[in-house]
């Protein structure tokens, strides 16, 4: 699923109330996207540890690359099965999706339906389509819908953008459910989510799509990096890019901020909303996303507090201190921007990304960034005579 860009920051018919395009509902259900093209160990002992909470699994089945190739996933469709959950095979679509293309599309992804469990419960597009581009888009589902089985739901991704085009509504004709994408790269300050901008569009893309639709929410980070004149030049999410030494930062999405917008929609939930779609569900050995037990603990509702502690601790030599930053909570907590030092340091440096400050000299710092669950990190070392062993954090 490639990340939204470039969003532009107007939604079109946002005069109706929240009241006229909203109700009171029942918990709604939670999907996840399992999106890693190597299914290893650690990925197929996450699903079976998560199958509790999940309606049901968006699985990635194939990929149509910007080149034209035809990539498929090895899922293993016997392990999967026995988490008892439903399966939605998603095709992905790269690169520009024209007339010339759409014939050999269609077969690629019809043949590949006899791979499919009997648990499959519906077949999922993820296409990132130009506006001006919906109509192309439309005939290419209209022609897919016409050629799957009658009984094989048929959803797409979606973007907010599409709101401000002319062809959504008979986009939507063939489909069965829709997936609203609501984190987005459109303004660096914001984050990866913005609580409110998400709802704006949730609600907006209620009253314009007279479908079932779920929000893919986001369980991870990203690192984008920028052109020289400021504009964006490379987005890397789940797969690393050679970018080299480009400049650039992570934009993460915070678990207390998604679990705001979900308590929202619990609180009015948009017409037609049926549910939320995680994307990606997290494993031990992804570390672009939450662990495990901080995005269970979203999902169940029940999000501690996260404490974080910045101490010293002994090294082999008299008076040297490494600088370490303990997790002691049993989610994620985000890393201190800055670590203060003890005043009876004479001498420091960091490590692991923190680096001493340039306006204070015992002040480690560093742009951010997230401890897993009861893990500690050595941020630096620091050279000092009978310290206070505790360390001021600074978020």
């Amino acid at each position: 699923m490639r990340l939204l860009l470039a969003l532009l920051l107007c939604v079109v018919g946002l005069s109706a109330s929240t009241s006229q395009t909203s109700r009171p509902v029942a918990p709604l259900l939670h999907d996840a996207y399992i999106w890693q093209r190597g299914w290893t160990p650690t990925v197929i002992g996450a699903a079976t540890r998560s199958a509790d909470l999940v309606r049901a699994w968006r699985v990635l089945l194939a990929e149509a690359d910007r080149s034209g190739r035809w990539i498929r996933v090895a899922v293993p469709w016997i392990a999967l099965s026995a988490t008892d959950r439903p399966i939605i095979a998603v095709v992905r679509i790269d690169g520009r999706l024209d007339d010339a293309r759409m014939p050999a599309l269609v077969e690629q992804i019809t043949a590949s339906l006899d791979a499919l469990p009997s648990r499959a419960a519906g077949l999922e597009i993820d296409y990132d389509c130009p506006t001006s581009k919906l109509a192309t888009y439309g005939r290419f589902l209209a022609s897919l819908r016409a050629r799957l089985p009658e009984a094989l739901p048929l959803s797409i991704t979606a973007l907010p953008t599409w709101m401000n085009g002319t062809g959504l509504d008979r986009l939507a004709t063939p489909l069965d459910e829709l997936v609203l994408q609501v984190h987005a790269v459109d303004d660096p300050r914001r984050g990866l989510f913005d609580p409110p901008q998400a709802e704006t569009w949730a609600r907006a893309f209620a009253r314009r799509v007279n479908r079932p639709f779920r929000v893919a929410l986001p369980a991870y980070d990203v690192r984008v990096t920028w052109q020289r004149d400021g504009a964006l030049a490379s987005v890397e999410g789940e797969m690393p890019l050679l970018t080299g030494t480009a400049p650039g930062q992570t934009l993460r999405a915070s678990p207390e901020a998604v679990l705001s917008f979900v308590h929202a929609m619990q609180r009015a939930a948009p017409v037609n909303l049926a549910g939320f779609v995680w994307f990606r569900l997290p494993t031990e050995a992804d570390r672009r996303a939450w662990s495990l037990p901080t995005w269970r603990a979203v999902v169940t509702d029940r999000l501690p507090a996260s404490r974080i502690s910045a101490s010293l601790v002994p090294a082999d030599s008299p008076n040297l201190w490494t600088v370490t930053l303990t997790n002691e909570s049993a989610v994620d907590a985000a890393v201190p921007r800055r670590v203060r030092l003890d005043a009876t340091c004479a001498m420091a440096d960091g490590a692991n990304g923190f680096r001493l400050a340039a306006a204070e000299p015992m002040m480690l710092e560093r742009p951010g960034g997230r401890l897993r669950p009861h893990d500690s990190r050595v941020i630096g070392w620091a050279r000092c005579a009978q310290p206070r062993r505790q360390l001021d954090v600074i978020q």
